[in-house]
């Protein structure tokens, strides 16, 4: 298969499986719904904390450090923090096993009120299932980001945002990336509406 034809067609499923999400209801809706609890609780002074396992992973940092840092113009940084400290992670996963480096982080630092953003492509990964338990346990919220509607952490979030768009993992987190932007865009418009009063 030639390069340009590997190329083309890589591009044309990630636009197909973002004309999936645009024509799927439930999942704009499920959005929506998220931004809005994300917001509440930052009104309400809690935080937001995220996990998931290696792209996974990676979309949990960026998801946090868009709102303690900067996504596009300059305001206050948003108490987020994604679950992704070596050491805390080496040492839980030693000491009491992997799947127990996400629930022991929330049991040291989070509260209840605050919200977990559970990020898993399968929707099956044990230490962001366990995660997830503790969590409602806690009275933690937990918006999970899956790309499979009939998982472990579906049945234990209190808002699912499902984007099963394709066979493999990375188009699945392709469309991702593109939720979590959305998120941080509710988040900045609904608390620093100046920053896009010039926008339409």
């Amino acid at each position: 298969m030639k390069t340009k034809t590997i190329i083309l067609d890589a591009l044309i499923e990630s636009r197909d499986a973002v004309n999936k999400l645009i024509k799927n209801e439930e999942t704009i809706c499920a959005i929506a719904q998220s931004g809005s609890l994300i917001i509440e609780a930052f009104k309400k002074n809690n935080r937001i904390f995220s996990c998931g396992n290696g792209g996974s992973m990676c979309d949990s940092i960026h998801f946090a450090e868009e709102l303690s840092g900067r996504y596009r113009d300059d305001r206050k940084g948003l108490p987020a923090i994604s679950i992704a400290d070596p050491g805390h992670i080496t040492c839980v996963g030693n000491d009491y096993g992997y799947e127990h480096i996400f629930s022991r982080y929330l049991q040291a630092h989070a509260r209840g009120g605050d919200i977990l953003v559970a990020i898993s492509t399968s929707g099956n990964s044990l230490n962001v299932v366990k995660a997830a338990e503790y969590a409602l346990s806690q009275n933690i919220g937990v918006i999970a980001l899956t790309g499979n509607s009939k998982s472990k952490l579906s049945a234990l979030a209190s808002i699912e945002i499902c984007t099963p768009v394709g066979r493999y993992a990375d188009r699945v987190q392709e469309v991702h990336i593109k939720v979590i932007h959305i998120l941080i865009e509710l988040v900045e418009r609904t608390l620093f509406p100046e920053n896009y009063s010039h926008k339409k």
